[in-house]
């Protein structure tokens, strides 16, 4: 397949597959022709000496000062390295894959005023493979100017830029788009996980099903809640636990409120994802033309608040996902809570740690992710930048990397909360297994073992936190 950019319906699914898989790029013809009449705009102003911030002007504190059209060139020369400033280490090329996808479709819109050839040179390096080195920090989330004069140095090579064009190339928010993108794909996949891994650490436990009632979304009607209601009940579908007598009427709570729980969370990403799919498309840059007015105006489009709090709130709604993840498995290698052996050792073996240890992997993730949770959209800049001009941050590429850091992490917490929940199952031994959980089960022990007697726990759950991290694990409900 082929991702058609028109600067409107760019998608987070398509970031990911031009991002992770090379699928190809192309610029839709209309998107092309609209280019073009939006660049005559540029034209037009230029030829009437109107003052035009970045493009008849300097930037920033510089704006007062008028640009030669003679020194187009330098002008834009100057412009890309003078904010060559990010530090760091150079991002994965699939971040750099989806920055170029993201500005390439804000070129297609028109706003920025480019020709079609500058996109045109950012769709072929994405379909050649060229990925610039581009460094992880340095963009407070207000245009991306430093990482994105590192894109723009290595994408040139040589090609001589317009009027305007060096400006579209930095003061855009590609990155932090291209970030946020990626790393809400990756909480989505890890929720998705966590629903198939909830479902079994209830059978895992022998818990009390009644929780999931279909009644309970009927009388409090939140659309994640009863998301993950349905979705719980469908992995579960064919389980012992709907014919069984539950061991307890009161679980503890984060197996009895898996379903509030995992509904607050994907109410959060749905907010998150929505601002981003907005963001996809939307206008980051200044100026934009008004090609309907045939004329170029100054804006604040470069600001990232709307993103940067979608993702803050995305992360609050995920880390007691994964901080009850971490304490079912707590719990499930307690012999007071299961009726199982303590650290579901082998029995019989009382001088064996079992899989006891793997509680502190648990307690060293789950805090850890948990802190990522705090917001930093209410962040402030200094007001001395640029003679006070220049006096606010939103810190979205912060929000982003922060984002997909906890999915990161609740990756490899799920990973241990995996290998823990199916050896209870099987201590426990009740059958039959739901419809999903049981698949999963088979899937685990396909890259970890069993834990028997004499055995010692499996050094590495890399293949497992790369099953969690695949898009495998997903609920088939809904």
């Amino acid at each position: 397949m082929t991702v058609v950019l028109d600067g409107g319906r760019l998608t987070v699914a398509e970031v990911v597959r031009v991002a992770r898989a090379g699928e190809a790029v192309a610029l839709a013809p209309e998107a092309v022709a609209h280019m073009r009449a939006c660049r005559a705009v540029v034209e037009a102003t230029l030829a009437a000496g109107l003052p035009v911030y970045g493009v008849t002007t300097g930037v920033g504190v510089r704006s007062r000062v008028r640009v030669d059209p003679a020194q187009v060139d330098e002008f834009n020369r100057r412009l890309i390295a003078d904010h060559r400033v990010a530090v760091g280490a150079p991002v994965a090329d699939e971040v750099v894959r989806a920055t170029m996808l993201r500005l390439a479709n804000s070129f297609a819109g028109g706003t920025p005023g480019v020709r079609p050839e500058l996109a045109e040179l950012v769709v072929r390096a994405l379909n050649e493979r060229r990925h610039p080195p581009v460094r992880l920090l340095g963009s407070p989330g207000q245009g991306d100017l430093a990482p994105m004069a590192d894109l723009a140095a290595g994408l040139l090579d040589g090609f001589p830029l317009a009027a305007r064009e060096g400006l579209a190339m930095v003061n855009a928010s590609a990155f932090s788009t291209a970030l946020a993108a990626l790393a809400i794909a990756a909480a989505d996949r890890l929720v998705d996980a966590a629903t198939v891994c909830g479902a079994l650490d209830l059978e895992a436990f022998a818990a009390n099903p009644s929780p999931l009632h279909p009644a309970v979304g009927r009388v409090r009607p939140y659309a994640g809640l009863v998301r993950a209601l349905d979705e719980l009940r469908t992995a579960l579908a064919g389980s012992y636990l709907w014919d069984s007598q539950p061991r307890r009427l009161q679980d503890p709570l984060t197996f009895r409120n898996l379903a509030p729980i995992l509904g607050a969370a994907r109410d959060a990403l749905g907010f998150a994802a929505g601002q981003v799919a907005v963001e996809l498309n939307a206008s980051q840059e200044n100026p934009i033309v008004v090609v309907e007015e045939e004329r170029m105006i100054s804006v604040g489009n470069f600001e990232m608040l709307p993103l940067a709090q979608a993702l803050d709130v995305a992360r609050i709604g995920l880390a007691p996902v994964l901080t009850s993840a971490n304490e079912r498995m707590v719990k499930l290698l307690q012999a007071p809570h299961t009726g199982l052996t303590d650290g579901l050792q082998a029995p019989g073996t009382t001088h064996e740690n079992g899989l006891s240890e793997l509680a502190w992997t648990g307690q060293a993730l789950a805090p850890e992710a948990r802190l990522l949770a705090a917001p930093v959209s209410a962040e402030t800049a200094s007001s001395s930048q640029a003679e006070g001009i220049e006096d606010r941050v939103s810190m979205a590429p912060l929000a982003a990397r922060r984002t997909s850091e906890m999915a990161r992490l609740g990756e490899h917490l799920l990973a241990v909360g995996l290998v823990v929940a199916c050896q209870a199952v099987e201590m426990r031994g009740a059958r039959p297994l739901g419809r999903e959980t049981g698949a999963v089960l088979a899937r685990v022990r396909e890259r970890v073992p069993h834990l028997g007697a004499g055995d010692s726990v499996t050094p590495d759950l890399e293949p497992v936190r790369a099953l969690v991290a695949s898009g495998e694990l997903r609920p088939r409900g809904g």
